[in-house]
């Protein structure tokens, strides 16, 4: 569900019982359309405030990890530290029933002089913004500056004034009674269902909650109006007063919806949702902030590393089709080259017709030697040819038929490889969790040809990345596991970084990380094997899988051949497990 401006409500109250009186200690702007404020004082010391305007996510909520920071900050992160870095958070508001939270601070201006400022989070879908007024309700700033041929009805501009969205046509739920709510329902339209219509009425309503109210008061999560009785009716006026009263009491709590085919987050809410009728999981998280965590983060992060990797994504990609549309062609080739014996055979034909043939001649019937009974047959002749020059032509086609399967045959093999590795790269591409991750991916597409110099030139960060670490997981009895998150990293964990009495994971010609299991000298139980081989499971292509086979061999058994594209290594001796990945279990055992 969008964050609707009734659960921003529970979210607002409980920002204000933690931030109120906190001290803003520094400003980050990890992305485009994310703020993150690291405040302290208040309650639980130190916290990370995340403000997000992403058009599918407008959210505000506390975070626990620190997100990756450009080695740069943008304009409006610097503008915010200039204004509101070490301002104490005076409350933290909500105006009326909108989807709109603002963020009171006592601050001084250039001179010295107490102040106040306002930093607003307006979220609001696509329109979602944050915008930074001074005392006098002027904007300084806003993190998406809106002009005349944006918005014709309001613009976000510094040294205007703050106004705010547009109002919207429905009624204040605040304001309407149960009775009131009744009765208008029996004059609404008949052609429509009454989640609809609730929907359209009330101000600052999701539609999931539209439906909860149209369940709980007619069993119908979509009820149409028409079939609605009185009963119906009355029931809903006393579904809305309790629901009205469980909000002015703010009794809300959080609760995340999961499916119960297979635990997916699926929506959330502040209230217990009964409309799905056993089909979701209704559990209650420990905060607002721990639910929308729950049930945005991980999107949030997929769709971050997204946007990072989409002109490395699109690259390899046009890479890859290029490769596959080669080898198509040269397959087709390479199938045409397998009739050349007939070429042969047609010279030889011909040569023991020579006493029988003359030039000119555009077609001949001969015996076919080759053939048990003798039969005769016909060839094709050019007339502009002797017979002699006939025969040599056949066996030239021959030839080159013979070489060109000899090359091919050679091309083939190199395009498979190739095609192989980038299919691998695009594989890393999924596993890649911040900037750092992306620098070595873009160092080794240079290495393999792939990128040029003078498309990584306009990628690099000031200043030398830090080394991009493989992933890091300890099983449940105690030994590290290691994972590579591109071929760079896979080849140093295989060839440099792992002992020879370690163990070797890979899914079975999947895709995926090399995985190492560290024995130090000990003899691997089989709970550690299992945990390592799902891991592996889990970082390749065979992720949604179930009983995914698993080759693991001794490090010493795993050679790479001379030449070989990075990633790319050979073993003969190994055993095969199956295993289904599962997500939970595996994050269970990372370590940070």
């Amino acid at each position: 569900m969008p964050l609707d401006a009734i659960c921003l409500r529970a979210v607002t109250n409980e920002l204000n019982n933690v931030l109120a009186g906190c001290r803003v200690e520094k400003v980050y702007q990890p992305d485009r359309d994310e703020i993150v404020l690291q405040t302290r004082g208040g309650q639980g010391g130190p916290r990370r405030l995340l403000l997000s305007i992403a058009a599918g996510a407008p959210r505000v909520h506390f975070i626990d990890a620190a997100r990756e920071n450009p080695a740069a900050p943008p304009m409006f992160c610097m503008l915010l530290r200039k204004h509101v870095q070490g301002a104490k958070i005076a409350a933290v508001s909500q105006p009326a029933v909108e989807r709109m939270l603002t963020i009171e601070l006592d601050t001084t201006d250039e001179m010295g002089v107490p102040c106040k400022k306002h930093l607003i989070c307006e979220l609001m879908g696509k329109h979602s913004n944050v915008i930074l007024c001074g005392e006098d309700n002027r904007i300084i700033d806003a993190l998406r500056r809106v002009d005349g041929d944006l918005s014709g009805k309001r613009q976000v501009l510094p040294g205007l004034f703050y106004r705010m969205p547009p109002a919207q046509d429905k009624h204040d739920p605040f304001t309407v009674s149960g009775t009131g709510l009744a009765a208008a329902v029996s004059q609404a339209e008949e052609g429509q269902t009454l989640d609809r219509w609730l929907l359209s009425q009330l101000l600052g309503f999701s539609p999931l909650l539209c439906r909860e109210l149209s369940f709980r008061a007619t069993g119908d999560a979509a009820k149409p109006i028409a079939r609605m009785t009185d009963e119906n009716r009355q029931q809903l006026g006393k579904v809305y007063d309790d629901f009205m009263s469980y909000v002015e009491d703010d009794r809300a709590k959080p609760f995340l919806l999961t499916k119960v085919e297979d635990g997916a987050v699926f929506d959330f809410t502040f209230l217990p949702v009964t409309q799905y009728e056993g089909l979701m999981n209704v559990t209650q998280a420990d905060s607002f902030s721990a639910l929308l965590a729950a049930f945005f983060e991980k999107k949030g992060k997929v769709e971050r590393m997204q946007r990072r990797t989409g002109d490395l994504h699109k690259t390899v990609t046009n890479a890859r089709d290029r490769v596959a549309r080669k080898l198509a062609a040269q397959k087709k080739e390479l199938a045409a080259t397998h009739n050349r014996e007939q070429y042969k055979r047609t010279g030889e034909l011909i040569t023991a017709n020579l006493y029988q043939l003359e030039k000119g001649m555009n077609k001949a019937k001969v015996v076919d030697y080759y053939a048990e009974s003798c039969p005769e047959v016909e060839i094709t002749l050019d007339v502009r040819l002797t017979p002699q020059q006939n025969a040599q032509k056949y066996f030239k086609l021959y030839n080159k038929a013979k070489t060109a399967e000899e090359v091919l045959t050679q091309q083939i093999e190199q395009g498979t490889a190739e095609l192989d590795y980038l299919e691998s790269v695009l594989a890393a591409l999924s596993e890649a969790e911040n900037e750092r991750d992306l620098a070595q991916l873009r160092e080794e597409l240079t290495q393999s040809g792939v990128l040029s110099a003078k498309q990584t030139r306009n990628k690099k960060l000031r200043g030398k990345p830090a080394q991009a670490k493989p992933f890091h997981y300890r099983t449940s009895d105690g030994f590290d596991v290691f994972a590579g998150k591109n071929n760079l990293q896979n080849d140093l964990l295989t060839l440099k970084t792992a002992f020879k009495s370690d163990i070797w994971f890979h899914t079975q010609k999947i895709h995926g990380s090399h995985v190492i299991l560290v024995t130090d000298g000990r003899e691997p139980t089989d709970e550690a094997m299992t945990e390592a081989a799902m891991i592996a499971a889990y970082h390749s292509r065979g992720r949604s899988s179930s009983l995914v086979p698993v080759d693991y061999t001794p490090v010493r058994q795993v050679k790479k051949p001379a030449g070989a594209k990075p990633g790319m290594v050979i073993y003969h001796v190994y055993q095969t497990a199956y295993v289904t990945p599962d997500e939970a279990e595996v994050e269970k055992l990372r370590v940070e």
